[in-house]
């Protein structure tokens, strides 16, 4: 065996495993490959149920399968080498490729050596257990739309060829040969335009129309009269012998503009912005069938769509409950902070009420169906209107707002111009008018926006914020109030603070508690067990979890309780004086031989450099504090936060979207700040919704943006960022101006030449994009720097 170190049995049943197939080199790749396996006996039961496999196969032909699975713990080099060398592990697997951004693997499989459910478990036991929940089972398969792509290579293909044909007209050559044939070489410029008109530009036209039957004049409206004009004028000049045409301009002028719309979309569409319950779900549960006598007589996975009313589930630790429902088991200790935001389980006895959402903690537990799925307080959570498309409320952007006037003024100065040269001139009144509607087509001006929000995308990405859309950026550059849920968001849900107070320990008494907390699966034992540090494992006689009460651990006739108060039986005495005195926090009390020592205190450790964002942001913005935990921390965040700032705590999910709401009422453009599925319906009504996760590619509630968690003190500068890139748009529109101005000048005096535009238009383009991606570039290094 190589010289390596262990932290648990399951890593050494990881290398014997990898060792036997001669796949040790996964060792040498990185320091800390993959993680250490949990336990995955029966949690992939429910893929013996074929309806299931059916649903998540990619491909089945009867003999070899395909599936995707998301494989949340792939981080590094060893995880991607070992993944895709599958196939070495097991003879049933024909290949596997990884998709290390989506955290993903692809895996083809012979299904008469190898079902699914085996797959999932070989992968867990190698610690990269997949993740499989609702949502997958209901995902429909996505089609890739390359339309925009073949546009552009049509576009650019006859914009080409268009302009090496348009040279013997720019430089007027009156060789014999190009004399002759030139009729040939302007039909085919014209049928090199054909398709970029009806078949590349035709978005445009389509928008402008449905523009027009909205009554909304958009930025497409007088680009569509623009590619109109171009063709039709261009159309009329060759067949009646007048010129060349602008021909060379029209492709030209789409090309950009395609150009324009692929940059736009090119976004990080690798992360998921719109998800919901479905995402966190399992797919299948266990339900209970009982004989006439009461006893349980067999086991079935079912899919969560098929429970109903009345229906009996097995709920195992650490699984979610997918549905309301009432216990019928003695005890349970449930973990909501999954759907209110609080940190501690609570306990429930025999006959409570249980809602979908929770996470059973402690043993399983069995609940009697009180509602179906889709009628459960969670998923009536996700009915909200704010979730359905067409409901939010969006700023109008700043293109569309001046488009409008745009188009009525272009269209009065054209037929102004038009009137003036019938009075002075009737046989050019048709040019000029044509021609100003040429010149002030706004291609540039359409450019402006999407090359300067798409660079402002791709900067914010490289800082860890990764937003939809370039409409975001707009919308944060208008917030004036800033809402942050505080768990999860201002805190670390990784890291707390953790003080002990009391008599101190022996060596002794700290080994028996180190062994204890490591055999129970209480979220405050686990976080105890991390932060304690060093450990030194004793195998206990005894161990027992009292849910909702505390824990024993017994070892060589040495007994150490952890819990409660009530539970471990506190005496009278300093400690106990101390704890009283002590300042609002989760406590959690040890006795050892039923003598009380002390208790630890647990406390929210909050995320570095939070005191200077808030000293930054409340110059600015009104700031609140959301939060589905208690007022504990209230104090603290006093200091932390502007005297100005609102508080509120103990917050539903449906008070925080109700919150929102309120301040959109009284007028004001808001950011929502949060992590959870419980702040899901706030993040959908605010103005701009950023999720902060540890891990983005794992979760993220419907939102605007994900924020890595890492960079939430860069927020104030994210947001000044966006507000010069509107600043950058408003002056490119200015520069787009004077090209206009330039233009008709030409236009009006009647003296548009094709090759006046051929050279004036797309100048104008490639101007406005150099600039615009200049200024931003320039806007995002002075952000880093003063961020540095």
């Amino acid at each position: 065996h190589k010289q390596l170190s262990f932290c648990c049995h399951g890593c050494v049943t990881v290398f014997d495993i990898l060792n036997d197939n001669d796949l040790s080199y996964y060792y040498d790749l990185d320091r800390a490959p993959g993680i250490s396996p949990k336990k995955y006996q029966e949690k992939f039961d429910f893929l013996d149920n074929p309806d299931i496999v059916e649903k998540l196969l990619d491909f089945n032909d009867g003999g070899t399968q395909v599936v995707t699975l998301l494989i949340p713990s792939i981080h590094c080099s060893s995880c991607i080498w070992v993944l895709e060398n599958l196939s070495k592990l097991n003879p049933g697997v024909v290949s596997s490729l990884v998709n290390f951004p989506e955290k993903k693997v692809q895996i083809t499989f012979q299904n008469e050596q190898l079902s699914l459910k085996d797959l999932a478990v070989s992968l867990a036991r190698i610690g990269y257990a997949p993740s499989i929940s609702l949502e997958d089972y209901n995902k429909a398969r996505k089609k890739v739309d390359r339309s925009l792509l073949y546009k552009i290579g049509i576009t650019g293909f006859a914009f080409g060829n268009v302009m090496f044909l348009s040279f013997p007209e720019y430089f007027e050559v009156n060789e014999f040969w190009l004399e002759r044939f030139k009729w040939v070489f302007r039909w085919l410029m014209f049928g090199f335009s054909v398709p970029v008109v009806f078949y590349s530009g035709r978005d445009y036209f389509i928008s402008a129309y449905r523009g027009l039957l909205s009554r909304a004049l958009t930025i497409d409206m007088p680009i569509a009269i623009g590619i109109a004009t171009l063709f039709i004028r261009s159309t009329i000049d060759i067949t009646f012998d007048l010129g060349s045409g602008f021909f060379d301009s029209l492709t030209g002028l789409v090309f950009f503009l395609l150009l324009g719309k692929f940059f736009q979309q090119k976004t990080y569409s690798y992360l998921s912005f719109e998800r919901d319950y479905k995402s966190y779900f399992p797919i299948a549960v266990t339900r209970l069938k009982y004989d006439h006598d009461g006893t349980v007589f067999s086991e079935e996975q079912v899919q969560v769509y098929d429970i109903k009313k009345g229906d009996h589930l097995l709920i195992r630790s650490e699984e979610i409950i997918p549905t309301d429902g009432v216990l019928r088991s003695e005890e349970a200790l449930i973990d909501y902070s999954f759907v209110t935001g609080e940190a501690i389980a609570k306990k429930r006895c025999s006959g409570d009420k249980i809602y979908a959402g929770g996470r059973q903690k402690a043993g399983a537990i069995e609940i009697q169906v009180s509602r179906p799925i889709a009628h459960s307080y969670l998923t009536k959570l996700w009915s909200n209107d704010v979730f359905q498309s067409g409901n939010r409320s969006y700023f109008q952007s700043f293109t569309d707002t001046i488009s409008k006037h745009f188009t009525l003024v272009i269209l009065s100065l054209a037929i102004s111009t038009m009137v003036v040269w019938l009075f002075l001139d009737p046989s050019k009144a048709f040019n000029v008018f044509t021609a100003v509607l040429i010149v002030a087509c706004p291609c540039a001006l359409a450019l402006a926006t999407p090359f300067t929000m798409g660079n402002i995308l791709r900067i914010l990405g490289g800082d860890k914020l990764y937003l939809k859309d370039s409409q975001v950026i707009e919308r944060m550059g208008h917030v004036d109030a800033i809402v942050f849920d505080k768990t999860g968001t201002l805190t670390a849900n990784l890291s707390s603070t953790i003080s002990y107070h009391g008599l101190e320990l022996s060596e002794e008494e700290q080994r028996l508690l180190s062994s204890t907390l490591r055999a129970s699966n209480h979220p405050l034992s686990r976080t105890l067990y991390e932060l304690l540090g060093e450990h030194d494992i004793r195998t206990l006689d005894n161990f027992k979890e009292h849910v909702g009460k505390g824990i024993v651990g017994v070892s060589r006739e040495k007994t150490i309780k952890l819990g409660s108060s009530n539970f471990v039986g506190s005496i009278p005495g300093a400690a106990n004086t101390k704890m009283e005195k002590s300042s609002h926090g989760t406590t959690v009390h040890i006795s050892s031989n039923e003598q009380y020592k002390g208790f630890y205190q647990f406390k929210n450790k909050y995320r570095t450099g939070l005191s200077g964002l808030f000293n930054e942001l409340g110059k600015t913005y009104d700031l609140s504090i959301l939060s589905g935990d208690n007022d504990g921390e209230r104090a603290f965040l006093e200091q932390l936060l502007p005297e100005t700032t609102n508080y509120r705590f103990n917050q539903s999910p449906e008070q925080k979207l109700s919150y929102i709401k309120q301040l959109q009422q009284n007028g004001k453009k808001v950011m929502m700040v949060g992590d959870g599925l419980n702040d899901a319906g706030a993040l959908a009504q605010s103005d701009v919704g950023i999720a902060v996760s540890e891990n983005i590619n794992v979760f993220s509630p419907a939102s605007d943006g994900i924020m890595d968690a890492g960079v939430l003190s860069k927020l104030g500068q994210h947001l000044k960022l966006a507000q010069r890139g509107i600043t950058i748009v408003q002056w490119s529109f200015g520069l787009s101006l004077l090209y206009n101005l330039v233009g008709l000048g030409f236009a009006v005096t009647g003296k548009l030449e094709p090759v006046i535009a051929a050279i004036l238009m797309p100048l104008s383009s490639i101007s406005i994009v150099l600039f615009t991606t200049l200024m931003s570039q320039w806007a995002g290094r002075k952000m880093l720097r003063k961020i540095n």
